[in-house]
């Protein structure tokens, strides 16, 4: 089912993933906030990335063991930074003016845009004369010190990249890496987009999780590209991005920098239609180069087995984690028609995430708050669980509405404790010692005892099929 963004939008704001910033006094166009289910949803992205990419990354196209180290450089940097890199002076989108509106437009994206004086019109369309395309860069301007003047002048930073390079002979000297190695990063950049669009596709403020793997300057580097492409592909897929909606765009040669020798884009499916989601570049070594020589500082690699010296060139795989983040939502959203509790049909929605980044694992409800044994029993079970993944108690609502709520969530697992569980002294019933579980996708239950949930959670939370989890508590 084709999901409208209004939907996605709105269930973002109701269930605290994201707000618009500045809310309250208007807004403010490109920049967003992560609710309490966001923040959790973003940093489990970011976790999972950081776990797969450094702390266990993947052999490399040689079969040998990657070596990966991360950093985490500041958004703040001496302009001679961006100079070097060639963002002062080519960082830049070409825009349009409306002479009528006074609006701005990115002039390849004309033909998208609306009028904000005719919403039906295109620009230049509504009786508006449009100006020549020119160049606006896209950093944003800041000043350090006292004094606001050119001398003073910085940026935000617009990417991670560029700390990762100039700190290619720190990291060297520091630790006992040896080409081919990687070297990751996550954290913010900002870019002053003239169109910001799309919620947070495209936002002014945003995350990247981004690593340079420097490679040997003879190493074969299209099979080195070809292997990350790969990697990211599937790591995209792990994380519950279906493989349907996943393509890949190779940028043609007429289009590529003068230095680059490939950039691979991994394209997504969402509901605004198939746009960039990862980009993994072939660089060379045209940065390490630069930073040499505008800053008089060798970025050369001394090689033990050749006793020769030389620049390392680079294989760069990029992404935003804000994109992520929005394309799992999109991913895991899903409208569907289900039976009630009194046999009737309602309808339920229930985003289907990863339960890797879900970012509530486990709810525990109690079937009825106002017996004391089962609230007490509930909390002590959140306790317990709590130690080990995001758990959350809820006696808000009957249990059906609190089903239904954890579902739009993206909640993959509750627990249900009930009379059962503790017994009913007065009716002369024991307890059993058991809960239920319940599976958001199939909206299964099975009864475990409450001694087995960790164990059960750790085989479900770990990677388990839900069928073989089930089966085996049946058994058992």
């Amino acid at each position: 089912m084709a999901i409208e963004m209004e939907k996605l939008v709105a269930l973002c704001k109701r269930r605290g993933f994201i707000f618009q910033s500045s809310e309250i006094y208007g807004g403010i166009s490109g920049f967003w906030d992560y609710g309490p289910l966001g923040v959790e949803l973003k940093k489990n992205i970011k976790d999972a990335w950081w776990h797969d990419m450094v702390r266990n990354p993947p052999p490399g196209p040689d079969g040998k063991e990657i070596q990966m180290v991360g950093v985490d450089c500041a958004i703040i940097m001496n302009p001679k930074v961006w100079e070097a890199s060639g963002h002062v002076g080519g960082f830049a989108d070409p825009m349009v003016d409306c002479k009528k509106c006074k609006s701005r437009f990115r002039a390849d994206q004309v033909a998208e845009a609306t009028c904000p004086l005719k919403p039906s019109k295109r620009p230049g369309e509504c009786g508006g004369e449009l100006t020549e395309p020119r160049q606006f860069n896209l950093m944003f301007e800041t000043y350090v010190g006292a004094v606001r003047d050119e001398e003073n002048k910085t940026y935000l930073r617009p990417e991670t990249a560029q700390g990762m390079f100039y700190n290619f002979r720190n990291v060297l000297d520091t630790t006992r890496v040896k080409v081919p190695f990687g070297l990751a990063q996550l954290g913010k950049g900002f870019r002053n987009e003239i169109t910001p669009r799309n919620f947070i596709f495209r936002s002014r403020e945003f995350e990247q999780m981004e690593m340079e793997y420097f490679i040997h300057e003879d190493a074969d580097w299209d099979k080195c590209h070809k292997a990350w492409i790969e990697w990211c592909r599937q790591w995209l897929i792990s994380v519950g991005l279906p493989e349907s909606h996943l393509s890949l765009y190779a940028h043609p040669k007429e289009k590529l920098a003068f230095y680059s020798k490939g950039t691979v884009d991994i394209m997504f499916k969402y509901p605004f239609g198939v746009q960039e989601l990862w980009g993994i570049a072939a660089r060379g070594n045209y940065d390490l180069n630069q930073h040499a020589t505008a800053s008089g500082k060798p970025m050369d690699y001394f090689d033990e087995a050749s006793k020769k010296k030389f620049v390392p060139h680079v294989i760069e795989p990029a992404v935003g984690v804000d994109r992520i983040f929005l394309a799992v939502l999109c991913a895991g959203y899903a409208e569907e028609e289900v039976k009630d509790e009194k046999g009737g049909v309602e309808k339920r929605t229930v985003l289907r995430l990863n339960p890797r980044i879900a970012p509530v694992k486990v709810a525990v409800l109690p079937l009825l708050k106002k017996r004391e044994d089962i609230v007490r029993t509930a909390h002590a079970i959140r306790d317990e669980l709590s130690r080990q993944w995001r758990v959350v108690y809820d006696d808000t609502a009957a249990i059906g509405r609190l089903y239904r709520r954890q579902d739009e969530v993206g909640t993959p697992y509750c627990v249900t404790v009930d009379v059962q569980t503790v017994g009913d002294t007065d009716k002369g019933e024991s307890a059993d010692g058991k809960v239920t579980i319940r599976d958001r996708d199939s909206m299964e239950q099975i009864r475990v005892p409450v001694g087995r949930l960790g164990a059960v959670f750790g085989e479900l939370l770990g990677g388990a099929r839900w069928a073989d989890v089930a089966a085996g508590a049946a058994s058992g």
